[in-house]
């Protein structure tokens, strides 16, 4: 399919090409991804600003709008390749992987606050991008964001469902990632440009650094 973007995302575009290439079965049904949604902003007080914790591609393509971004952290999750990507990163055939939240540690990334006005909207769009097979859980955490707490929403991976990978080596990683390629573009690039965007952000991720490396290495020709 053609590069996706956010005119791909409003038409539910990804969604209608996987279904068109016979893979209906991987994804959440409509009814699904609107009701989690709904689940979701249901457990948030109204009229209280909504915040969106990005630790992956949302950093360096939100393809949302937004009013605020800001350096955050999380504490009690951690970020790593811990979803198996049979749409986005990977197909059914070759599966690439994608970050997610994980119990234990802490997390850098970054905070996106939503406009008052139009959030429902941007919401919807980021559900679709996010909530495609039902493998990340959506949930309110604490974020700090300069020495104040927000509560943010952040996707934190779903252990229960076939697409948890469990814990993977650098070589395993760096191994899928190098092969595999999706409806987002490959799982290298992905790899590449989440270590990319964190090191200009300042923030410190030695083993995605390190993967990095380890991709560049083995990505030379012999």
């Amino acid at each position: 399919m053609a590069k996706v973007d956010r005119s791909v995302l409003e038409k539910d575009g990804v969604r209608q090409a996987v279904r068109d290439a016979g893979h209906g079965h991987l994804l959440m049904s409509d009814e699904d991804v609107a009701a989690s949604l709904a689940s979701t902003l249901g457990a948030h007080p109204k009229g209280k600003p909504i915040w969106v914790f990005g630790y992956g591609s949302l950093i360096w393509n939100p393809l949302m709008e937004f009013a605020e971004r800001r350096r955050a952290r999380v504490r009690g999750y951690h970020r790593g390749f811990y979803i198996w990507s049979k749409i986005n990163r990977g197909t059914p055939e070759v599966p690439g992987l994608v970050l997610a939240l994980h119990n234990g540690g802490s997390c850098q990334g970054v905070a996106y606050r939503m406009h008052d006005d139009k959030f429902e909207a941007e919401l919807a769009i980021l559900w679709r991008r996010e909530m495609v097979a039902g493998t990340y859980m959506p949930k309110w955490i604490n974020a700090d964001i300069g020495g104040a707490t927000v509560r943010a929403i952040a996707f934190v991976v779903n252990r229960s469902k076939p697409g948890y990978t469990g814990r993977l080596d650098d070589e395993q990683i760096v191994s899928i990632a190098l092969r595999a390629h999706g409806a987002y573009g490959s799982c290298a690039d992905y790899l590449i440009n989440t270590a990319a965007s964190l090191e200009l952000a300042g923030i410190a991720d030695p083993r995605l650094s390190r993967l990095a490396r380890l991709l560049q290495v083995k990505a030379k020709p012999a």
